[in-house]
């Protein structure tokens, strides 16, 4: 998610990347990152994959490969390994709410840090373009999911449990109304705070 291409999170929890990972990952931001300067300069729907591919030095096949639609270029980010690693990593007597509390703070303040105008735009697009947030939402389904696996893990639980996947789809989907709420709200407002006030709001029963 950046040119430099550094994984976003500590070196003791991601193991280092081969070269081949690291030429795979290389490409993935080339592409993301020709992606995000087309849509600036013309706007999502005029921006082509032939284009994308053009400005990013591969061909379109390759854009496909690396990216399925178009949506995901724009969504697809290395943070999923990164947030599951997090949770494994956490005290485990913490309850699962705290480890991915901290798991999700860890990853948005990283994406702040580091892309914070990809993530500006990204946010922007998700309330502009409804085939963006359509592919938001399965998107973040498959995170829930894998997410899932650890909480199981730590837990006892099996990761297919009803409790556990109805656990993991409620944090990802508050993630996700906070994240249109801060879009929608000029992403004026700290998007750390938000993500623990609606993470207090499932804390606390959903009461109101």
């Amino acid at each position: 998610m950046a040119a430099s291409v550094p994984l976003p999170s500590d070196d003791a929890q991601q193991p280092r990347l081969g070269l081949r990972e690291r030429k795979k990952l290389k490409t993935r931001v080339a592409i993301r990152e020709a992606t995000y300067r087309l849509i600036t300069d013309q706007g999502y729907e005029a921006t082509t994959v032939e284009q994308i591919a053009a400005a990013a030095e591969v061909s379109p096949s390759t854009v496909f490969r690396y990216f399925p639609t178009k949506e995901d270029i724009v969504l697809t980010d290395e943070f999923d390994p990164v947030m599951e690693a997090a949770i494994r990593a956490r005290p485990a007597d913490e309850p699962p709410l705290d480890s991915l509390r901290a798991a999700l703070r860890q990853a948005v303040e990283a994406i702040l840090a580091d892309q914070p105008g990809e993530l500006l735009q990204r946010s922007k697009l998700m309330l502009e373009i409804p085939a963006v947030r359509a592919r938001m939402t399965e998107t973040m389904a498959e995170t829930s999911l894998l997410l899932s696996r650890a909480v199981a893990d730590r837990t006892g639980r099996d990761e297919g449990d009803l409790e556990v996947r109805v656990f993991t789809a409620s944090v990802m989907a508050a993630l996700r109304e906070v994240t249109i709420y801060w879009a929608e709200h000029d992403q004026k407002e700290n998007l750390a705070v938000l993500v623990d006030r609606a993470l207090d709001s499932l804390e606390g029963g959903l009461s109101l």
